[in-house]
C-alpha cells in the first residue's frame, strides 16, 4: 500500500551493527523527496517528550517492513512546519496498530488546521502559501514581503526538481564534465578557425 503525507507509518529495520536486532519506529510522514534509487521519506515522532526524526531511504536494504497505520493525506505537501507546533500535534503511540482501510476507497484528508508555537521559528512559514496551519497572526508587513518573494513558477522547473534529488558530489561531477566539454568544443572551434585561415585563398595583384 503506498502512502502520502500525513500518513503515520510502522517502519522497521535491522541494525547494521548487529543485523540480528530489528528496529521499529513509529511517526508521521512529515517529507518525501527524491525520485527512483534516491526516493526518501522523513517520519517524525515525540518520544520522551523529545522531537525525534528518521530520514529513511526507499529501497535501504536494512528496510525489512514499511506498515501503514494510518492511511490519509493533509492539506499540505510537507509538514514540516511540525517541528514548530506542539508535541501533540507528532506525538502517537508507538504500538499503535494499523486502522482498518478497504482497498480502492478514497484516501481519507484530514483537515487539521495546526497552530503553530509562537516565533521565532526554524523557517518563514508565512513564506510557504500553507494550508494547514492556522492564522499565524503576523502583521501585514509580513505576508506583503512573503508576496514580493513568492516564486510559484519552479514547481514547474522540472531540471530545478531533478537537481534537488542529485547528491552535490554528483552535481559536481556533471558541472566537470560539462566544463570539461565545453572546453574540447572551444579547442575544436579555434583548431577549426585556424585551419579556414590557412586554406583561405589569396587575391592575386
Amino acid at each position: 500500500m503506498s502512502w502520502l503525507i500525513g500518513s503515520i507509518l510502522s517502519v522497521t529495520s535491522s541494525d547494521k551493527h548487529n543485523p540480528a536486532k530489528n528496529h521499529r519506529f513509529v511517526g508521521i510522514c512529515i517529507q518525501r523527496s527524491g525520485c527512483g534509487l534516491r526516493a526518501n521519506f522523513l517520519i517524525r515522532n515525540v518520544i520522551d517528550n523529545q522531537g525525534v526524526e528518521i530520514l529513511y531511504e526507499m529501497y535501504d536494504p536494512t528496510i525489512i517492513r514499511i506498515e501503514v497505520l494510518r492511511l490519509e493525506k493533509r492539506l499540505d505537501d510537507e509538514l514540516l512546519y511540525l517541528r514548530d507546533a506542539p508535541q501533540e500535534y507528532s506525538t502517537f503511540d508507538p504500538n499503535m496498530e494499523t486502522e482498518p482501510y478497504i482497498e480502492g476507497a478514497p484516501v481519507p484528508i484530514n483537515t487539521i488546521k495546526v497552530k503553530l508555537k509562537p516565533r521565532p521559528w526554524l523557517e518563514r512559514w508565512e513564506r510557504k502559501n500553507l494550508k494547514g496551519v492556522e492564522d499565524l497572526g503576523l502583521p501585514e508587513r509580513f505576508y506583503k514581503r512573503a508576496e514580493e518573494l513568492a516564486t510559484p513558477w519552479e514547481k514547474y522547473d522540472l531540471m530545478k526538481q531533478y537537481m534537488k534529488t542529485v547528491p552535490e558530489e554528483e552535481q559536481n561531477q556533471i558541472f566537470a564534465e560539462i566544463q570539461s566539454e565545453l572546453q574540447n568544443i572551444e579547442i575544436a572551434r579555434k583548431k577549426l578557425k585556424r585551419k579556414r585561415m590557412f586554406l583561405k585563398p589569396t587575391k592575386l595583384a
